[in-house]
């Protein structure tokens, strides 16, 4: 019997606007540093540069964009059997009152930070069931657990989420 994968996927390392907090960059360091096989997921390859100096593969997944997603999946499996740990990474935040939020804003925010999550894990699930084994870690903010001025969308997403009324 074939040894389960270890290759890490790790999605929202680097976005389009620069503004990642990090916590995914530090994963994957710490991570390929313990001889974990690490792959960077983010929008933008040019910023996961230093990550591939460090020797870590660096993948372009956008969590909105399906096409990126069954690539990142697919070269995993190709290499390595099945994607082992799925960190699900990708998320941002939405600021502003409910009341002058566009709701297309609101769309695109659960597009990344729910659905998006949600279609990751659908694609790792298959390989981690046909070895046995995997994990799967959805990455979450601490604005989950109270409430600030302006991020009322933010926190009535994550109540629902955890089951709170």
């Amino acid at each position: 019997m074939q040894r389960p994968s270890r290759a890490v996927l790790i999605t929202g390392i680097s976005s389009l606007s620069g503004l990642s907090s990090g916590t995914g960059r530090a994963l994957a360091l710490r991570l390929h540093r313990a001889g974990w096989p690490v792959y960077a997921g983010g929008r933008s390859l040019e910023g996961l540069k230093d990550l591939e100096q460090e020797g870590i593969t660096t993948l372009r997944v956008d969590v909105t964009d399906e096409k990126s997603m069954v690539e990142a999946v697919d070269w995993i499996t190709a290499e390595h059997g099945a994607v082992g740990v799925l960190i699900n990474n990708a998320a941002y935040s939405l600021n502003g009152t409910i009341e002058q939020t566009p709701m297309d804003s609101v769309r695109q925010q659960f597009e990344t930070n729910v659905f998006g999550l949600s279609r990751m894990t659908q694609l790792v699930l298959p390989g981690m069931r046909a070895q046995g084994a995997g994990r799967i870690v959805i990455m979450s903010s601490i604005f989950g657990l109270f409430a600030t001025p302006g991020r009322g969308l933010l926190r009535g997403h994550q109540a629902r989420a955890r089951g709170d009324r």
